[in-house]
């Protein structure tokens, strides 16, 4: 009803044309009011999409963070474990077809027997750990303050199939020096955070969250947690991540340090793509990085082409234990190798429950698709030269995917400030070789401070 036919109705009395016209001006005003709220609510929702566009870093929620695995989840993991359905033994007595199942079958026995997740949940819990929401997504972070207010800020990035477990023996080295031999004008403060899709953070519900995304993510918590001068580290997904926060060069980030590092030339990449033999005029270790590298684009890289084309489809890992374990076991030859002589009963840096604390991490967030997803985030080459100026440190660890060479690093980063090639250590470089890795980030940043 309209108040020009509240007027144009004679049959109505004055006393209801009085009441009908103030039910209109009502209706009238709440209509205008619904109309505000929803001009409000638009300015809201545009605010919380741009709150990191320009930092509010004062306001900005940084809440505690714990966590606690059910009994009924761990007996549910110890029950997929015993009831895996084993395929028939490989058909080679090498692991050219994969992961060997006496190596799976000894992870398997003793993850449903002897592994006890809750001495890595109390490790993990004694540590200060957060969540904070940056961009939309819930960010978790451990963050560990020297005792030292000279102290230099680090955040260290993980990759796959790594996660925060990779860095815990580093963390007390880089923060209390002195405890570990070293000297106290070595300190920082420590910062490594989940990956968005890895372990506690929160996994991405739509687009958009490649290396670029997660680097702007980083910065932004690095100034959340008021740092107004740091440097980054990362191997892996962390390298792509430290060298994008490098090319995005926010002032507070002075220098990087990376232990995969991304310099291999352009005729040599294509050249290890396509198998062709040792291009000539390489030097020894020129020639030795040719060999790792075309080697794992030969037999390597299965994993990340699935990944990067389909990683829905890849429900299996999500639903299996042991199937979980051997894909995350199946991510280079050199670790492979080294995790199935550790569960031979050899001791390479890793034990049995460092490999497992990783995978059940995996296995309790349910993150096997999520993390996968950044692979098809990613459009770019891991090991292409990305143009860095700032200052980088290197170290070349010989196990890695391929062992970088002076001379490759060299041109890949013109403001080179580091490089070493220490004696042993792999792709899993802070987790193999703590004492190795942390020697290295302290003489890498040591003339910056």
């Amino acid at each position: 009803m309209t108040f020009e036919k509240i007027q144009l109705d004679s049959r109505m009395s004055d006393t209801a044309k009085l009441a009908a016209a103030v039910g209109l001006l009502l209706m009238a005003a709440f209509s205008h009011a619904q109309t505000v709220i929803k001009k409000e609510t638009t300015m809201a929702q545009l605010q919380t999409l741009t709150l990191d566009a320009v930092p509010q870093i004062a306001t900005a929620e940084i809440r505690p963070f714990h966590f606690n695995a059910s009994e009924e989840q761990l007996a549910d993991l110890r029950r997929r474990v015993i009831a895996t359905r084993w395929p028939e033994r490989e058909t080679v007595t090498d692991v050219s077809q994969g992961v060997q199942l006496a190596t799976m079958q000894k992870l398997a026995q003793y993850w449903a027997t002897d592994y006890d997740w809750r001495k890595c949940e109390a490790k993990l819990n004694a540590l200060p750990q957060f969540i904070t929401t940056i961009d939309g997504v819930d960010i978790h972070f451990i963050h560990v303050r020297s005792k030292n207010p000279n102290a230099l800020p680090i955040i260290i990035t993980h990759g796959w199939p790594g996660s925060i477990i990779e860095q815990l023996k580093v963390i007390g080295p880089l923060t209390d020096p002195t405890a570990y031999g070293g000297k106290a004008e070595d300190s920082f403060d420590v910062v490594i955070p989940s990956l968005p899709g890895y372990g506690f953070s929160g996994k991405p519900v739509a687009t958009g969250w490649d290396p670029a995304r997660i680097a702007r993510a980083w910065t932004i918590l690095m100034k959340r947690l008021g740092y107004k001068r740091f440097v980054a580290q990362g191997g892996d997904w962390g390298n792509a991540v430290t060298e994008t926060m490098a090319l995005q060069a926010p002032p507070e980030l002075i220098a990087i340090h990376t232990n995969m590092a991304a310099t291999v030339p352009a005729d040599i990449e294509k050249a290890a793509l396509a198998g062709a033999p040792l291009p000539p005029g390489l030097s020894a270790d020129e020639q030795r990085a040719y060999t790792q590298l075309a080697f794992f684009y030969k037999h390597g890289l299965g994993y990340a082409i699935e990944m990067a084309n389909r990683p829905e489809t890849l429900y299996a890992i999500a639903d299996s234990p042991v199937g979980l374990a051997g894909w995350i076991l199946d991510h280079d030859s050199a670790s492979e190798a080294l995790i199935s002589h550790v569960f031979d009963g050899q001791t390479e840096g890793l034990t049995r429950d460092d490999i497992l604390d990783n995978i059940t991490l995996y296995w309790l967030t349910n993150t096997a698709i999520s993390s996968a997803r950044l692979y098809w985030e990613y459009k770019g080459g891991f090991f292409d030269p990305r143009g860095v100026k700032i200052p980088v440190a290197v170290s070349a660890f010989p196990d890695e995917i391929f062992q970088t060479p002076k001379s490759w690093t060299e041109k890949a980063y013109p403001n080179l400030l580091y490089y070493n090639r220490p004696l042993k250590g792999g792709h899993f470089a802070a987790w193999e070789q703590p004492e190795l890795f942390t020697e290295d980030i302290r003489a890498s940043f040591r003339s910056l401070r």
